[in-house]
């Protein structure tokens, strides 16, 4: 009998004390006092704290007199916060701003830099320097109109260099990516496609930039030789292979491109990149197919061939257009610890169509590879770790203008993350040029003979 009582009055307790607490307890204090349960000095000392206090000193006081039990102190917590949160009424006025809101979203990315070094010039001179730099600045506004359509803008500012220009010095604004993009069901194997019309990725930029994480220390190997660009202006189609890898952080320490078998990207552009205007009527094709062979064995090893072919954006009186040409391939492996990667690349010409030699403009062949290495240090810090990298770039493979036409750069630092998308870096560079290597993304010159450059950098990669 003294069963069923205890039962019924917790049953009561349960129902009655999350109203109670928005209306006041005294009533269920009393009845607790007539029935036994509680004192009268008991009741006297829960009476007398605040409400939301002698709610809960209540019903610990019933959980230690064994009249309700632990899950049933638990659900009163529960209905009695929801009891005592008060309604929110909102306006019309009100839920049309929420609708126009809905689906959109801001961020912000940019690359604070620290550098003091030397900086090479012609006939073995260097210039020091020494500088803070805003090396980039991406604003990205998106918005999400249904399940298969969205949109995207990003803006870039950058430091105008431009020798003679009226806004030489300035940060001057312009667009990176605005583009529709067009989810499609998945066709077999083929899965995760999406369509991205306007200006655009291009096919290999930004897949590097998601397995080596440091853009912030410089752009990538092709990138910084001024093979190709990371955005322009046409159509494009992307997608995965098999669907998509299961716990892909957890194993590879990335949920980009996290394709189970792999990833594909293939698309069609003007070829002049974001930065220039399309002067002639060529389009270049670009294509880059990623295959992971081994997801469960080894889920993070992957091997990536990409291919563009097109013509330069120029056009020279009596010969045209020359040639642009691209193959590369990437063996890559990614682990929470560590990633390590290393690429091979082919090049006749480039983007920009100036890379040329001799009366009738016939494109320059070229060459380069690059080796990287992070690793992380978790018996001193989770978030801290070791990089390294190695690029070699041959501006003239086939001696057209000048015999010793390479350079070759390392770098090597620390990395300090603090949090998931914002990181410190602290690196060392140096890049050695030949004796007729042009400078980064210009011709060989004969006897040019440019010193090295060398430089000590801290980047900061900020982003909200």
């Amino acid at each position: 009998m003294k069963k069923t009582i205890s039962t019924t009055l917790a049953l009561g307790v349960c129902l009655v004390l999350p109203a109670l607490a928005v209306a006041g307890n005294e009533a269920l204090l009393q009845v607790l006092q007539n029935k036994g349960i509680l004192t009268a000095d008991e009741v006297a000392r829960i009476g007398h704290q605040p409400e939301t206090d002698a709610n809960a000193a209540l019903v610990r006081l019933l959980r230690q007199k064994g009249v309700i039990s632990a899950d049933e102190a638990k659900k009163i917590a529960g209905k009695e916060n929801e009891a005592a949160r008060p309604a929110t009424a909102i306006t019309p006025e009100e839920h049309k701003t929420l609708s126009v809101l809905k689906g959109w979203s801001i961020g912000v990315l940019s690359y604070l830099d620290y550098s003091a070094g030397q900086k090479a010039l012609t006939d073995g001179r260097s210039e020091s320097y020494n500088r803070f730099s805003l090396t980039r600045g991406y604003l990205t506004v998106k918005k999400k109109v249904n399940s298969w359509l969205s949109g995207r803008m990003t803006t870039d500012i950058h430091r105008d260099s431009t020798e003679g220009a009226s806004t030489y010095g300035d940060y001057t604004v312009r667009l990176k990516y605005l583009y529709a993009e067009f989810r499609l069901d998945d066709l077999g194997f083929l899965t995760n496609m999406k369509v991205e019309a306007g200006q655009g990725h291009t096919p290999w930029l930004d897949f590097e930039e998601h397995v080596n994480p440091y853009r912030v220390q410089g752009t990538m190997a092709t990138d910084r030789a001024g093979v190709q660009g990371s955005s322009d202006l046409g159509i494009s189609l992307q997608g995965y292979f098999g669907g998509t890898l299961a716990d892909a952080v957890a194993r590879t320490g990335n949920h980009h491109y996290d394709g189970r078998y792999g990833s594909w990207h293939i698309g069609l552009y003007n070829g002049s990149g974001y930065h220039s205007e399309e002067v002639n009527g060529d389009k270049a094709i670009e294509g880059r197919l990623t295959l992971r062979p081994l997801p469960d064995a080894a889920p993070g090893l992957q091997f990536s061939y990409l291919g563009i072919y097109g013509e330069g954006n120029k056009d020279y009186p009596g010969s045209g257009a020359p040639d642009y040409r691209v193959n590369l391939g990437m063996v890559s492996y990614e682990h929470p610890l560590g990633i390590l990667t290393a690429q091979y690349y082919q090049s006749t010409g480039n983007a920009s169509g100036t890379w040329t030699y001799g009366p009738n403009h016939e494109a320059l062949d070229t060459a380069g590879y690059s080796f990287f290495g992070r690793v992380r240090l978790p018996f001193i810090s989770s978030k801290l770790s070791l990089l390294a990298r190695y690029d070699h770039f041959d501006e003239d493979v086939d001696d057209h203008i000048a015999n010793d036409t390479a350079y070759d750069m390392y770098l090597a630092g620390l990395s300090y993350d603090l949090t998931d998308s914002n990181r410190i870096v602290l690196v060392y560079e140096n890049t050695d040029y030949e004796n007729d290597a042009g400078v980064k993304h210009k011709l060989p010159v004969p006897g040019n003979n440019l010193g090295d450059d060398d430089r000590f950098q801290v980047a900061y990669r900020m982003a909200f």
